[in-house]
C-alpha cells in the first residue's frame, strides 16, 4: 500500500500474456481490482492470442477467404485494430502476423531464443488492413487466404482501457491499469493525477525512469525498439514491424511515448512513430496528442504539449 498526495493506493502486479500487468486503485480493494483485470486479460488472450491453438482468432485464419462469424469480443478487437490502421495510415497494421513469425516471434516472447534468418521470400510488404472485411451487422470477418493477423499492439491497449473502466465502474473509485507499460486510467484521479514513469522497459525501478509525468484521464503508452528484441542470425530485430517491408522498423527512435484520449489512441501513435522513423515529427503534427521521442543518439524531442514535468 502506498500514498500519492494523501490518497491511499492499493497496487497489484502479475505476469500475463508475456508481460507484466499492474492495477492501482485509490482505496483498499486491490484483490477485487486484480480479479477484474485478470478476467479482461483472459478474455483478450482466449480471443486474440497468436500463440494459443485454441484462441478464437485461429478460426478466422482457418476460414481465410470466406466470412467467419466471431464473438463480440473478437469482433471489437478486430474493429479496433482496423481503426488504428486507418488512423495511422497503415503504419500500424494487423496483417503482420506472418512477418512476425518469419522473424521468429512465433511463441510467447519469454520463450524466444536466437533464430536463423528467414529466406528472403518470407519477407516483404504485408497484405494490408484494407483487405480485412468486417461486417458488424452479421458480426463476421473475412481475410485473404494465407494471411495471419496480429492484434498484439492494439489489443493490449484495448484491454488496459476496458479493465480500467470496468474496475472504476465496479468499485466506484479511481483506477490505473498498466499492461506492459500501456496505461489507462478511469474514475476520479488522485489530487495531483496518476504519476507514471517514462522508460524503455516497463519494469524499470521508479528511481531510474527518464521522466515522471501525471495524467488524469485517458491513456499513455510507450513503444521501444530496444527491449522486446532478439537475435536473428547476426542481426538484432524487434517486434514492431514496418508493413512496407515486412521486417522490423529501422531503430531510428529507441523510445516513443504518447498520451491520448484512450490507451488505444496513445499506443497507436507511439507504435506508428517507430515505423515512421525520421519523418515521425512531421507525421505526428497532424494529431492533437502529446508525444515524447528519444532518437538513436539520445536526443529527445517533444511535441503536442508534452511537459518538461507535470501533466500532459
Amino acid at each position: 500500500m502506498s500514498t500519492l498526495a494523501g490518497t491511499m493506493l492499493a497496487t497489484r502486479s502479475f505476469r500475463a500474456i508475456g508481460t507484466t500487468a499492474t492495477v492501482v486503485v485509490a482505496g483498499t480493494d486491490g484483490a477485487v481490482a486484480e480479479a477484474l483485470l485478470r478476467h479482461e486479460i483472459d478474455v483478450i488472450d482466449r480471443t486474440c492470442s497468436r500463440f494459443r491453438p485454441d484462441a478464437e482468432i485461429e478460426s478466422v485464419h482457418a476460414g481465410a477467404g470466406r466470412a467467419v462469424q466471431v464473438s463480440a469480443g473478437l469482433f471489437d478487437a478486430l474493429e479496433v485494430g482496423v481503426a488504428v490502421a486507418e488512423r495511422t495510415h497503415g503504419a500500424v497494421d494487423p496483417t503482420v502476423g506472418n512477418a512476425l513469425s518469419a522473424l521468429g516471434y512465433d511463441c510467447d516472447f519469454d520463450e524466444i531464443g536466437p533464430r536463423t534468418p528467414p529466406p528472403p521470400a518470407a519477407l516483404g510488404p504485408v497484405v494490408g488492413f484494407a483487405h480485412i472485411h468486417l461486417d458488424r451487422r452479421t458480426r463476421t470477418v473475412r481475410i485473404p487466404r494465407g494471411v495471419r493477423l496480429d492484434l498484439g499492439s492494439s489489443a493490449k491497449a484495448l484491454v488496459a482501457d476496458r479493465a480500467a473502466t470496468r474496475i472504476a465502474d465496479h468499485l466506484g473509485i479511481g483506477a490505473l491499469v498498466s499492461v506492459g507499460g500501456d496505461v489507462a486510467v478511469a474514475g476520479p484521479p488522485p489530487p495531483e493525477g496518476w504519476a507514471i514513469g517514462i522508460a524503455a522497459d516497463s519494469s524499470t525501478p521508479a528511481a531510474d525512469v527518464d521522466q515522471t509525468v501525471a495524467i488524469r484521464r485517458g491513456g499513455l503508452a510507450s513503444s521501444s525498439t530496444s527491449v522486446r528484441s532478439w537475435s536473428v542470425g547476426n542481426e538484432r530485430v524487434h517486434h514492431i514491424i514496418d508493413p512496407a517491408t515486412g521486417s522490423s522498423a529501422e531503430p531510428y527512435w529507441t523510445l516513443v511515448s504518447a498520451c491520448g484520449a484512450s490507451c488505444v489512441h496513445a499506443n497507436a501513435l507511439s507504435t506508428a512513430a517507430i515505423v515512421w522513423g525520421a519523418r515521425a515529427l512531421d507525421e505526428l503534427r497532424a494529431f492533437d496528442q502529446a508525444v515524447r521521442l528519444v532518437r538513436y543518439d539520445g536526443a529527445v524531442f517533444t511535441l503536442g504539449g508534452w511537459p518538461t514535468d507535470g501533466a500532459p
